[in-house]
């Protein structure tokens, strides 16, 4: 409904009522569809002139239509044409302010409306007088519920009691342009009274402005406050400049020397670092990117998040500055919307000026972005009142916005409150004539058209909505009040000391107030203390806010949780995920943005090289080692006593095991242990039955029954070694292990010596017999066995073996077996038996092929052969096998020495006694020797 100009574009002027009538030129309306409509329409607002073709052509277009329809089509033309002009002089009239009078007066900067100027001709207007009137590019419709906030907080103020009772607080408003050609012009009216700004000149001499409430922006609250600092010198006239800001806090606004007549309503967002953080924990967000304005502020926001962000284990994927710009709407670089796509977070923090979020915001029109979470700070209320089009890419997103309470009353307030109740206020007939198509009577632009009974701001489309107090009408109600309480304090104070001064020129100084304000505190109507004490301004509660977008521009902030600065950890962040709308583009929810996936139990995170510490490889824990927790820095060791599962997560005790008779490996021991004893046993019982027969007597038949009583106690004392072991049983193991061995070991090496012996005593000239017959061989046993006893008793004074357990050889069990104690005095046994057995196997050897009859030198070598070969194959078996194994294996290489013990040297024998007995006689004796001795006759001969 704006009335363009010849090029299109909506044109508006601060220009008076009666200036319209002559100066507004009506270019291209046109009524329905008929083109021949545009030739009545006027050339001035003035004049409304038929030509004679004009005349002629109507009348053949209506050629068929009676005289009665053309008078009736001229006269609704003409009502329709004087419609038109109301209508189109309502929407294009302008004024610097709004004003209303009162006792006092306060002035308000709002942003309604926005005006584009180009860079350029914008400088070069700073050498010239301002024009006198602008053109409005965008309405900032939603804005005006600032206004009303405004109005009401006067309203109450001005209808009560209890603050400024007999003073009457006016108001007059003005557009806060956020420009760097018109930032300042607003204030030049305010200051200088006059329709056209004239610098450095206040042509009103009697003025009641108490302050100014303004400031969506830091920029144009600077400017502002600088300008104001011009004017704050005492003068005759009640005039007191300072600037309250309903913005959001900015730091550089606290600076009181550079901005001493400048306070914030806004408290300071030092906890919303916190608030973002705890939000990013919740939801197990841990990569991020981060878009922040390109300004002091930003680089404050960003070393605070980026420091509290490592600290809790939170890594940065992007970091991108917003583009600068000091007009609104104007083209920017928004290239960098692109690297948005690109960024491998799906969680992106947003933070900046206004002017900045705006710019991401138009952006967002043009770089449609999907699977991307928005975490937004509490500027974004402002930027979703100052824009109208739907916002696909930060629908889902997050906004924080200090907890405010529902002021009483205020809604109440909006569905009721008329532009004929503001007859002064253009802007809200303006609104209500654009959106409801009719005026009021009484209202600025008098009575246009019929309104519904129940025409109220309640049924604004759904894309202005009106009825939600934002921040920045919080922020405004409530710096109503706080002037309202400062002023009622000082004119309190200056009563009570009896000033002569005159109403209209009480004498109150700027600097007078300012201590008051730094001091000033009070519960508002919604029940939260309001103070302006920085040091004290700290948000201690946030509301998390989720952005709905719709068809149509329909927008909707729905509160989803609170945060909680002074709550302990971990009750800080309370969320209602059901409430949650996600972006579009994820396929879970809630949605993930981790640079690497957790690992979960049982798992340790290894970092990445080069890379930041959230991006990491997950590896399974080693053996022994779990982890019970996701995410693990490192795998924890298992007790001793316990063992990890299969999926490494958590320890399990262990089974206590060992080798014993019931197991399979254990019982076939056992059998095969039991078997050669019995085996054994039969051979001596043979040896004993056949002792009178030549081949047991010709072998030394004492020697072999003392070889076979070594070889069943070696066979039996490997049953020592299988059950459950204790002290007494470990002890035995290696002391009967040690002494039968080297009984039968020594008595392999007598019968080997006796052997030799016999062949030397038999030979002719030889005088060895007496040691032979004196039995000297057989005292190598005893001798042998004292040896290994000293060897033994020395082992079991200073570390005997002792009961262990092995947590680690199997899975899942707890070996319990014996320890060596001592392993020097283990193997100074087992060496003891090597050496006896190495110097059996020699002396054999070299026995081996003496011409006796019942030689066994033979035999003796080879059992000696494989009795080394067992005891040497099994030191590295030994040393490399674990737990019942070890045992086990000990166990075999008694059974094996043994058994080759007995069978190489008693089942030869037996071969004899049972399958050859007719060598067994005195006669095949004989018959054998001198055979045998032919033969080695003849070998002698022959060398």
């Amino acid at each position: 409904m704006l009335v363009p100009d010849a090029v299109g574009n909506p044109m508006f002027g601060f220009l008076e009522a009666e200036e319209m009538s002559a100066d507004v030129e009506w270019q291209n309306v046109t009524f329905g569809t008929n083109n021949i409509c545009d030739e009545l329409i006027p050339q001035t607002e003035s004049t409304f002139v038929y030509s004679t073709e004009t005349s002629k052509k109507l009348f053949l277009y209506f050629g068929e239509l009676n005289m009665f329809f053309f008078i009736f089509l001229f006269l609704l033309l003409k009502t329709l044409h004087a419609s038109w002009k109301e209508v189109s002089w309502c929407l294009a009239y302008l004024r610097p302010s709004v004003h209303r009078d009162g006792d006092l007066v306060l002035g308000g900067f709002f942003p309604l409306y926005y005006t584009n100027q180009d860079p350029d001709i914008s400088r070069l207007s700073f050498l010239f007088t301002p024009k006198a009137y602008i053109r409005a590019s965008r309405w900032f419709w939603k804005n005006y519920q600032y206004v009303l906030a405004f109005y009401f907080a006067i309203e109450e103020i001005n209808k009560g009691s209890q603050l400024l009772p007999n003073v009457t607080l006016g108001f007059q408003v003005y557009n806060a342009i956020a420009s760097d050609h018109f930032a300042l012009w607003s204030t030049l009216h305010w200051l200088c009274g006059t329709d056209i700004p004239l610098p450095n000149y206040n042509c009103q001499t009697h003025r009641k402005f108490a302050a100014v409430i303004a400031g969506t922006s830091a920029a144009f609250s600077a400017e502002t406050g600088t300008i104001l600092e011009l004017y704050k010198f005492p003068q005759s006239s009640f005039c007191l400049f300072f600037q309250v800001t309903y913005g959001p806090f900015d730091t550089i606004l606290s600076d009181k020397h550079q901005y001493p007549s400048v306070y914030q309503m806004a408290p300071t967002d030092s906890t919303l670092v916190h608030a973002v953080i705890s939000l990013l924990l919740h939801f197990g967000w841990t990569w991020v990117a981060i878009f922040v304005s390109n300004d002091v502020k930003g680089e404050h926001f960003l070393g605070d998040l980026k420091a509290e962000m490592l600290k809790k284990g939170i890594c940065v994927a992007l970091t991108k500055k917003l583009p600068a710009t000091k007009i609104m709407y104007a083209s920017s670089d928004i290239t960098f919307m692109s690297k948005i796509r690109a960024s491998s977070a799906n969680v992106h923090i947003l933070y900046g000026e206004v002017a900045s979020l705006i710019n991401v915001d138009i952006a967002a029109e043009f770089f449609l972005t999907t699977g991307k979470v928005w975490i937004m700070t509490a500027k974004w209320d402002i930027v979703v009142y100052e824009t109208d089009h739907m916002l696909h890419s930060f629908h889902g997103s997050f906004s924080f916005s200090p907890h405010k309470g529902e002021v009483p009353g205020f809604r109440h307030f909006l569905q009721t409150t008329k532009p004929s109740q503001y007859p002064e206020d253009f802007y809200f007939s303006k609104l209500w004539l654009n959106f409801f198509d009719c005026s009021l009577p009484g209202s600025q632009c008098g009575r246009i058209g019929v309104c519904p009974p129940n025409t109220s701001l309640e049924f604004m489309p759904g894309n202005i909505d009106l009825m939600t107090l934002s921040d920045s009408s919080y922020f405004i109600y409530n710096a109503v009040y706080a002037l309202a309480h400062v002023l009622h304090k000082m004119l309190l104070e200056k009563a009570e000391v009896g000033s002569s001064e005159n109403a209209e020129q009480p004498g109150l100084l700027p600097w007078q107030l300012h201590p008051h304000l730094k001091k000033m505190e009070f519960t508002n109507s919604a029940g939260f203390s309001i103070f302006l004490d920085e040091e004290r301004q700290h948000v201690a509660q946030y509301d998390i806010q989720n952005t709905l977008n719709f068809p149509g521009g329909l927008r909707m902030l729905v509160k989803v949780g609170e945060f909680f600065f002074k709550r302990p950890q971990g009750q800080s962040l309370v969320v209602n995920e059901d409430l949650i709308e996600w972006p579009v583009g994820f396929t879970e929810t809630p949605p993930q943005s981790v640079c690497s996936h957790s690992c979960g139990p049982g798992f340790s995170k290894i970092p990445q090289e080069g890379r930041p510490v959230c991006c990491f490889t997950c590896i399974f824990c080693p053996e022994r080692h779990i982890s019970n927790q996701t995410d693990a820095e490192q795998c924890i060791h298992c007790p001793k006593h316990e063992y990890p599962n299969r999926n490494r997560d958590r320890c399990l005790p262990k089974i206590l095991d060992f080798l014993s008779f019931e197991d399979s490996l254990g019982m076939a021991l056992t059998h095969v242990a039991l078997s050669f004893s019995v085996l054994t046993v039969v051979i001596m019982a043979i040896f004993v039955k056949h002792r009178d027969t030549a081949i047991v007597k010709a072998n030394n038949r004492t020697l072999s029954y003392t070889l076979l009583i070594s070889l069943l106690l070696c066979f039996l004392c490997s049953l020592l070694f299988i059950g459950r072991p204790n002290t007494a049983t470990c002890i035995l193991q290696q002391m009967t292990f040690g002494l039968v061995f080297t009984v039968a070991v020594s008595s392999v090496l007598a019968k080997t010596i006796t052997v030799v012996l016999a062949f030397k005593v038999t030979g002719p000239g030889r005088r060895m017999r007496h040691l032979l017959v004196s039995g000297a061989p057989n005292y190598i046993i005893p001798i042998c066995t004292l040896i290994q006893l000293t060897i033994c008793g020395f082992w079991m004074g200073t570390n005997p073996p002792y009961i262990d357990t092995d947590a680690y050889s199997e899975h899942g069990h707890i070996i319990l077996l014996c320890n060596k104690g001592s392993l020097t005095a283990f193997y100074c046994v087992l060496g003891f038996l090597g050496s006896l057995a190495l110097l059996s196997f020699t002396v054999a050897f070299l026995a081996k092929n003496l011409p006796d009859t019942f030689n066994e030198a033979k035999f003796l070598t080879f059992s000696m052969l494989v009795f080394c070969s067992v005891w040497v194959t099994f030191l590295p078996v030994y040393h490399s096998s674990k737990g019942k194994v070890m045992v086990a294996m000990e166990v075999f290489s008694i059974l094996a020495s043994s058994a080759g013990l007995l069978g190489c040297i008693f089942l030869p024998k037996c071969y004899v006694i049972f399958i050859r007995s007719e060598n067994n006689t005195l006669t095949g004796l004989k018959t054998r020797k001198n055979v045998r001795g032919n033969r080695y006759s003849k070998n002698i001969n022959r060398i």
